[in-house]
């Protein structure tokens, strides 16, 4: 579609969970012009991360020229999503990301997930089976972090952190990408433990494409490759970049995840 032609992505909100615990959903959702039979993009973003992250645009932009939907949203505690960081686990995400597609409704989609947002598009994807009431086309991971609070955090925290979890109920650590210290609460680690996938065969029932750097300083690239391990059903492909770091934000990484997203949704 010519640029000239492309509408903006519809803002839009949902309240998710019960009294007292409700918070509301920011979304930006782009219905398909001219390509509704074509499964909806959906962006899954990263731990502190929004959906105004430059991956999050290019997916947007990509089905805006292919005509087909896209919907992005903020976790609470996120973006322009309302509720408390620190009040958030993989559970609570989780349930908000199911909320957001019963809200939208589309009849197909391609998850796309950004670091913890692979975490949550795997469970995501476990649930869509279970019902059997939408039809999952495709996944891709974007240096997926499943598991990331058992398998990179808690092997390595320091006494220090062990006994803030214990007094506090938090630790925090400096973050790379924000002035603001990166927080890690008692509820989420122990929530990240009951939400495990890299314990047993994961079935997706789909095509899975995941991009990974090799440079990674936060999810190595061997983690990817115990995920594909944990895949031995589906139809994966990995392509691991070299000198890619965490982001993958880089114009030539962006490159990559256009392609592998005009794949999974049959967009030449």
């Amino acid at each position: 579609m010519p640029e000239d032609q492309i509408k903006p992505p519809q803002p839009k909100s949902v309240l998710v969970g019960p009294p007292g615990s409700t918070r509301e959903i920011a979304i930006l959702h782009r219905p398909a012009e001219t390509r509704p039979e074509a499964p909806a993009l959906v962006w899954l973003g990263g731990y502190r991360s929004d959906m105004s992250g430059t991956k999050a645009i290019e997916m947007d932009a990509l089905a805006a020229e292919c005509g087909s939907e896209a919907i992005r949203f903020d976790y609470s505690g996120h973006g322009a999503s309302g509720g408390e960081f620190r009040d958030g686990t993989i559970s609570r995400w989780l349930e908000e990301a199911l909320a957001v597609l019963d809200a939208l409704k589309p009849t197909r989609v391609v998850l796309v997930g950004s670091s913890m947002g692979g975490w949550i598009a795997l469970l995501l994807a476990r649930e869509l089976r279970r019902r059997g009431s939408l039809a999952l086309d495709g996944l891709a991971l974007i240096a997926p972090a499943p598991d990331f609070t058992s398998e990179l955090i808690e092997p390595h925290l320091t006494e220090d952190q062990r006994q803030a979890l214990k007094d506090k109920g938090y630790f925090e650590e400096p973050s790379e990408y924000s002035p603001e210290p990166n927080i890690y609460t008692r509820a989420l680690i122990e929530d990240g433990r009951a939400n495990q996938v890299l314990k047993g065969i994961i079935e997706t029932g789909c095509p899975v494409h995941i991009l990974q750097g090799m440079a990674d300083p936060d999810v190595p690239y061997k983690h990817a490759l115990t995920l594909m391990e944990h895949l031995p059903a589906d139809d994966v492909v990995l392509t691991l970049i070299r000198d890619g770091d965490h982001r993958l934000s880089r114009p030539q990484d962006l490159e990559k995840l256009r392609s592998a997203l005009a794949t999974l949704i049959n967009c030449d």
